[in-house]
Formats: structure tokens, C-alpha cells, sequence
């Protein structure tokens, strides 16, 4: 992977709240951060519970004083060092993001912050404000956009590879909650399944935002309206754990989202297709590697990560020759690279390279906008709901 120069200063300093023993995503930030060597970690409010949090640092080797019992004990602490943190990783479950989003911001340290931005669309008003007031980065973790041959795709879409765009598909099946695993005490599905702290939504929330955002990133398009039709298929399920919505695009073109948690024989199987009147891409998570490209009367095009023509987006975030397998780790990996670059020019008052790319505070809030139109849609009989109105 190729390197700006500013890798050879530093690492930026970053902490963490949630993410303790037992979580999957914490681990997954702490692995990403590392990856290239960008980061460093030093302070974390693992848990709400005082001792499972002290546990949770120690066991990652964390300075005892900088193992909090709360996110506001911390973000005073650590604004107060000469050596504190400069940002803040937020991998709680949903209602946390946005208070702790706020403490820190106003503390002075950046933000990063995983999807959904927020348990529900009104937490977010003043957000934007306090993040510019601030002269902080807030950035939301869709990571699925890290992945080289996305970027590869959003680049030839832009270059006009597609010619207009007609169609947009994605769909993001599971089967991890084909049962009320709630019940039976697993501490993931626990909180993603409970209103009060995921929020509104269920799969619409916790993955339907990831295949939303990657349709619009790659695609390039302006969402204009939604039709929704949300369904809670095991009995008892407070959320929903399917997902189908219709997209109408203000540039004129069609699409439709499927997330489902419910669909046995799916692991994490996040596939687009995107038509336009000359070519069309497809793309699937279990095989991030290739990216299929056709042209309109021609044989299909495998384009590979790693491999001759692509653009210097897609080769910047490439670190094994083609053939050698990347895969979530790394895509991953990438946001956080991006993010390095990113801090470190704030931290000597520049600008944010070009080359960076990152789901901002703006991308969050679209997630928000997503789950909210969908719901307003769901709620009034699966009806058309303009984005102008929510």
C-alpha cells in the first residue's frame, strides 16, 4: 500500500468507547487501526461496568489510569493531557452514539463513530454544527467502502464507464437471527433487537444502511423517495429482521434494497449490480477481489484487485500482489489509513489530502434520513415518501 509522507510521523493516538471483552466490532476497529501502523491505542471506557472495564483495558494492555468506568470521566481526562487522545472511536450500541459523539466533540477530540450514526434521526439535529464549531472530524464507519474494487467501481462510474444509470440493486441477506437468539442470552443479538437501544430499526438499521450507503457511494446518485415494507418474521422480535424498499434517484434511475437477517444460507452476503445504458457492474462481498464488468453486446470483464489498469484509488489501497486474497480486514483497514491522513493534517492545521476518502457526519446523517423515510413508509402502508420530507 502506498504511503503518504506524514506516515513516518507519529501514530495519532485514539481510544475507545465500548468495544470491551465479548464485543465483535470493538476487536475489529482495534485490528483495522493497526493494520498499516497508523494508530495507537491508549485510553478506553470499555463497559458500563466498572470492573468488566477495567478487565477489558488491562487485558489489552492499557495503562490501569487510562481504563474509565464512563465516556465523560474520560473525554475530561484525556482533553486534559498533553498527551491525551486525539480521537475517539464510538462502538456502543446505537442510543450511545450521539452523547458520547457530543462529550467528546466538545472536549475537543475527533470522532469516529460506527453505523448507525443514531438510535433516531431527531438526536442528530445540532450535530453538524457542534462538529464544525468544533473544527473536528466526524467520521461514521461504513467500511464497506474501503474495500479497493469499490473504489475501483465508484471510479468508473464517475468516468462514465456505465453511461447513465438506469438500475441500482443491493442486498445484504444473514440468517444469524433466523431464530430468537435474543432470548437465549447472546449478547449481540440482545441489543440489536431491543428499540431502546438500537433504535427503530432492526436489519433496516443494522445492516440495511450498509447496502443503502453503498449503493449511493458507488453509484453517485441522489436518493429523491422511498417505498419500505418492513417485516419481523420471528415471533416476538420488537424489530424488524427483513427489509425491501424501492428507491426512486433524482437523476432518474431505479433501485431496490433488500437487508435480511432471516435468510438461511446467508452469512454476510452484501452483492450490487449497477445498469446503465452501456454497462453494468456487479460486485459481491464473498468475493471481493474480482469486480464483473459488462459492456453492452460483450462477454463479461473480471477486473482484480491487484491486477493491470485500475485506477490509482484502487491500487492505493492494495497491499498483496493480485491472487493473494484480501478481504474484510483490509478494506477495513483502509478507512482507517484514510483516517490517519485525515488527522494528521488537522493536527498541523492542513487540508484533508484528496486522495482521502471518508463517510463523513453528511453520510451518517443520510444513513439517519434512510431509516426514518423507510419507517414513515412502513408505518403508513408502505406508501412513497419524498427525502425532501424527512
Amino acid at each position: 500500500m502506498e504511503f503518504e509522507k506524514s506516515y513516518f510521523e507519529p501514530r495519532v493516538r485514539f481510544g475507545m468507547v465500548g468495544g470491551g471483552d465479548g464485543a465483535f466490532i470493538g476487536a475489529v476497529h482495534r485490528l483495522a487501526a493497526r493494520m498499516d501502523d497508523r494508530f495507537e491505542f491508549l485510553a478506553g471506557a470499555l463497559c458500563s461496568d466498572p470492573a468488566r472495564a477495567l478487565h477489558s483495558g488491562l487485558a489489552l494492555g492499557l495503562d490501569p489510569s487510562r481504563c474509565y468506568s464512563h465516556y465523560e470521566e474520560m473525554a475530561r481526562a484525556e482533553s486534559e493531557r498533553a498527551d491525551g487522545i486525539e480521537a475517539v472511536v464510538i462502538v456502543t450500541p446505537n442510543h450511545l452514539h450521539v452523547p458520547v459523539a457530543r462529550t467528546f466533540l466538545e472536549a475537543g477530540i475527533h470522532v469516529i463513530c460506527d453505523k448507525p450514526l443514531a438510535a433516531n434521526l431527531k438526536e442528530v439535529t445540532g450535530l453538524q454544527e457542534l462538529t464544525e464549531q468544533q473544527q473536528r472530524l466526524f467520521a461514521v464507519t461504513y467500511n464497506y467502502s474501503g474495500y479497493p474494487l469499490i473504489q475501483e467501481a465508484r471510479h468508473l462510474v464517475s468516468q462514465g464507464a456505465l453511461g447513465k444509470i438506469r438500475v441500482v440493486q443491493v442486498e445484504y441477506p444473514q440468517d444469524w437471527l433466523s431464530t430468537d437468539l435474543e432470548r437465549s442470552g447472546h449478547k449481540q443479538a440482545e441489543w440489536r433487537t431491543d428499540p431502546e437501544r438500537a433504535g427503530s430499526g432492526g436489519s433496516l438499521g443494522d445492516i440495511g444502511t450498509h447496502a443503502f450507503h453503498l449503493a449511493c457511494f458507488v453509484s453517485r446518485l441522489t436518493p429523491e423517495a422511498l417505498l419500505a415494507d418492513l417485516s419481523s418474521f420471528v415471533p416476538g422480535r420488537r424489530l424488524d429482521d427483513n427489509v425491501h424498499v424501492l428507491l426512486r434517484f433524482a437523476e432518474g434511475a431505479r433501485g431496490m434494497l433488500w437487508a435480511s437477517q432471516v435468510a438461511p444460507g446467508h452469512e454476510n452476503d452484501l452483492r450490487l449490480r449497477i445498469y446503465g445504458e452501456q454497462a453494468s457492474l456487479q460486485w459481491l462481498q464473498s468475493e471481493p477481489n474480482t469486480l464483473v464488468l459488462t459492456r453492452l453486446g460483450e462477454p463479461p470483464q473480471r477486473l482484480t484487485r491487484g491486477g493491470p489498469g485500475l485506477s490509482s484509488k484502487a491500487t492505493r489501497g492494495t497491499r498483496v500482489p493480485a491472487g493473494l486474497p484480501e478481504g474484510y480486514l483490509e478494506g477495513f483497514a483502509n478507512l482507517y489509513t484514510d483516517l490517519a491522513e485525515a488527522l494528521l493534517a488537522y493536527r498541523h492545521g492542513q487540508p484533508v489530502p484528496e486522495s482521502v476518502s471518508i463517510p463523513g457526519l453528511d453520510a451518517g446523517i443520510e444513513g439517519m434520513r434512510f431509516i426514518e423515510a423507510a419507517l414513515r413508509s412502513h408505518q403508513s402502508g408502505s406508501q412513497w415518501v419524498n427525502w425532501s420530507e424527512v
